[in-house]
Order: structure tokens, then sequence, then C-alpha cells
């Protein structure tokens, strides 16, 4: 069995996020591991060819990264307290492409993923994150879905 030493947690900072977290830290816990806690804003290459393009995201990438970290302090304050050893970071990127980056800079052992998100043209314009998670991660991927867990 493979140590699992850092876990990866990548977050949206939606309701689904908070419905995951007890899977998270229990499974911290589980494994004595150290927890990574990453948010992707979307980088503006990813808005090309709609009619509003990418100039106006970048007058909003401050705003943006702002309300990431605030969205980030109230998530370790409201649920993270008692876990002892966690590291957060925020990125603006391809979201696949920023967690596996990520994951391969930082020796991450284990993904724990949501697997809600979008759908219809949404999902068909942005893909499916967890999908892309775990056909391109190098180690494993435990996903959840939030709205299954029995509480």
């Amino acid at each position: 069995m493979p140590k699992i030493e850092k876990i990866l947690f990548p977050v949206d900072f939606t309701t689904a996020t908070d419905k995951i977290l007890p899977v998270v830290k229990d499974m911290t816990k589980a494994f004595g591991a150290k927890l990574h806690i990453l948010h992707v804003i979307r980088s503006p290459q990813e808005f090309a060819g709609f009619e509003m393009g990418p100039a106006w995201y970048a007058s909003l990438e401050k705003d943006l990264m702002d309300g990431a970290e605030k969205s980030m302090r109230r998530l370790i304050a409201e649920h993270l307290e008692d876990v002892g050893d966690v590291e957060t970071h925020i990125s603006v990127g391809d979201i696949v492409d920023t967690i596996i980056d990520y994951v391969n800079s930082n020796d991450i052992d284990m993904i724990i993923i949501g697997t809600h998100g979008r759908k219809g043209l949404e999902k068909v314009m942005f893909g499916s994150v967890a999908e892309g998670v775990i056909k391109e991660a190098p180690c494993p991927v435990l996903t959840v879905n939030p709205y299954k867990i029995k509480t």
C-alpha cells in the first residue's frame, strides 16, 4: 500500500465543497497526511471567442483573486481549524492542468475531488474537471458525490 502523506483537495467554494469536507478531514486524519487545498480561477484564455472576450476578464482578475482569498480564509476558519497541517494555494489557469501541475510539483499522494459540477452547455464548454483530473492524475483520485454523503 503506498504511503499517503499529502492529500490535495481542489475547491470551488460552493456548498458542495462544505459537504465534502468531512470526508477530506477523515481521510487526512486517517492517513496522518498534510492537507493541501487548491482553488483555481479560470484563465482568460478559456473565455476567448466569447462576445466579451478575455479583455473584460483581465479587469476582474484582481477582484476574483481577492474573493478567492477571502473564501479560503473562511473555509479554514469555519471548517479546518482542527486540522493540523494545511497548505492553501490559489492559481489562475486551466483548472485540470493547474491541478495536475500542482500535484506534480508538490509530490501529492492522493487527490480528493467532488463529482458535482456543470451540466448541459456549461459542461460541453468547460468539460468535467473531475473527469479530466481522473484521466491525467499520476496518483490515486478519490471522487466524492457531495449529494450522496450520509451524515
